[in-house]
């Protein structure tokens, strides 16, 4: 039975992908020449659109898979433009910030910072591009221009906005954080135990150029009970039984 459930699972999360790379992303490049008519058009369609495939992808971990979704701390408000800050440890986590944007009325109004690669990509790609995604070279001197005129247009346009940040920039392994200990101790900062030394220019430049656009900011603590950690794969798979979710509300 177990085989059978992941191979339906595998089966309508293949059918998600081809879902939104034939019949999503085209409906995000045909609303690009609306653009110059309504820029507000474009948004909302470009926002079903998300709702629509990220939707499926929380229904699909929940209701057809029954993953149980433990939250634990403040309590999410409904729509309220947030900023998201957490840790990073797997692929998986990604779905897990879904579930919690479903919970606050945000799931299409997800901002992600992300590596500039992923908007060539189809699909997931391109559908983040369309949704004004941060999308950041780590390199300050060339991204924080690029950063700051489109905070500016969020928050000028009244865009809807939970952005997403991981602060630690990377997934946090055993070798990273050990490396990441080593340099707190260098530089006389707070030794962190699980996570890596938060990379902070992207949360100043976020909060300094948003201001009365937020309306809080999210500390999120991500983790999973099951060893080893879980991925994308594995959730899809049907082979994740529960993701935890802290949530501080600032």
């Amino acid at each position: 039975m177990s085989v059978l459930k992941s191979a339906q699972s595998l089966i309508t999360i293949s059918v998600s992908f081809l879902y939104l790379i034939l019949v999503l992303n085209p409906i995000q490049v045909i609303s690009s020449f609306l653009y110059p008519l309504s820029p507000n058009t474009v948004r909302k369609i470009n926002r079903w659109c998300a709702r629509s495939i990220w939707g499926i992808w929380v229904i699909l971990s929940e209701a057809q898979n029954k993953v149980k979704v433990r939250f634990t701390g403040d309590a999410p408000v409904w729509k309220e433009n947030s900023f998201v800050i957490l840790n990073h440890q797997s692929s998986l986590d990604i779905l897990v910030l879904l579930s919690l944007a479903w919970r606050c009325g945000r799931l299409g109004d997800m901002k992600w910072f992300v590596k500039d690669i992923i908007k060539y990509i189809p699909g997931i790609g391109w559908g983040m591009l369309f949704l004004d995604c941060v999308f950041v070279k780590r390199n300050w001197t060339k991204d924080s221009k690029l950063i700051g005129k489109l905070f500016n247009k969020y928050r000028d346009n009244n865009i809807p906005l939970f952005l997403v940040n991981f602060l630690e920039g990377t997934r946090a392994t055993p070798s990273k954080i050990a490396n990441s200990q080593e340099y707190a101790r260098k530089n006389n900062l707070y030794i962190p135990q699980e996570t890596l030394v938060p990379r902070t220019k992207g949360f100043i430049a976020a909060t300094s150029a948003l201001q009365e656009h937020l309306d809080a900011v999210y500390d999120v603590t991500l983790g999973y009970p099951q060893t080893p950690l879980p991925n994308l794969f594995t959730c899809f798979s049907a082979r994740v039984a529960q993701y935890n979710v802290h949530v501080r509300r600032y």
